[in-house]
C-alpha cells in the first residue's frame, strides 16, 4: 500500500539510527523481518482491524514472540528488547503495525547503504555451486564497488541460464527470455 510505504520512512529511519548507535544492524534486521511476518498473518491482520482490539497488548505480544525467535545473543541486553517492544507499541498506537513489511524493507535499504553492500537475487534453472556464486559475487563487486550478498532462487521455467536482480535492475540471461525474444522477432 502506498500509504504504508510513505509512512514507513520515518519509522525505518528511527530503527536504523538505533541500530547504528548500538552497532547491531543484524539483530534489528531479524527482528523487523519476524515482526513483519507476523502482521502478514491473516488472523492477526483481522484482529488488528477489529473494533475494540487492544493493539497495545497485541504489540507487546508481537515483540515478545519476535524477540524469542531471534538468534541467541541478539538483543543481548534487556534495553534492546524494551526498545523493540516500545517500537511496536508506538506503531500500534499510531495504527501503523500494517506498515511493518515496508518498514523492514526500507530499513534493509538503509542498512545496505551504510554497510556498502548490495543484495542480489540470482534466479537459476538449476543449482548454482559455491564456486559459481563466488565468481558472480566477485565480478559484481568489481563492477559495482560494493560487497555483494547473493541469495539463490530456483525456477525451472527459465529452462537454462540465470537472471540477476540487483535492486530494481534485472540482468536476464535466461533461455526462456531468449526464446521469448526470438518468438517476438519472428512474429514481427
Amino acid at each position: 500500500m502506498a500509504d504504508n510505504a510513505f509512512a514507513a520512512r520515518p519509522y525505518a529511519q528511527a530503527v536504523f539510527e538505533i541500530a547504528r548507535a548500538t552497532g547491531d544492524f543484524r539483530s534489528w534486521s531479524a527482528f523487523l523481518q519476524i515482526a513483519a511476518g507476523q502482521v502478514l498473518d491473516p488472523e492477526l491482520a483481522k484482529t488488528l482491524q477489529a473494533p475494540g482490539s487492544d493493539v497495545d497488548k497485541i504489540a507487546v505480544a508481537m515483540a515478545d514472540v519476535s524477540c524469542e525467535q531471534l538468534d541467541a545473543g541478539a538483543f543481548a541486553g534487556d534495553g534492546a528488547r524494551t526498545t523493540a517492544s516500545n517500537f511496536l507499541r508506538l506503531l500500534a498506537e499510531n495504527r501503523r503495525l500494517a506498515a511493518l513489511p515496508d518498514i523492514a524493507g526500507r530499513y534493509e535499504q538503509l542498512r545496505a547503504q551504510a554497510e556498502n553492500t548490495l543484495d542480489v537475487v540470482l534466479t537459476s534453472a538449476s543449482a548454482v555451486d559455491e564456486g559459481q556464486q563466488s565468481r558472480i559475487a566477485a565480478s559484481l563487486k568489481q563492477r559495482l564497488g560494493r560487497e555483494i550478498r547473493i541469495s539463490i532462487k530456483l525456477d525451472s521455467a527459465l529452462i537454462g541460464g540465470a537472471r540477476l536482480q540487483i535492486g530494481d535492475r534485472v540482468i536476464d540471461g535466461s533461455v526462456r527470455t531468449g526464446l521469448d525474444k526470438l518468438a517476438t522477432a519472428l512474429s514481427a
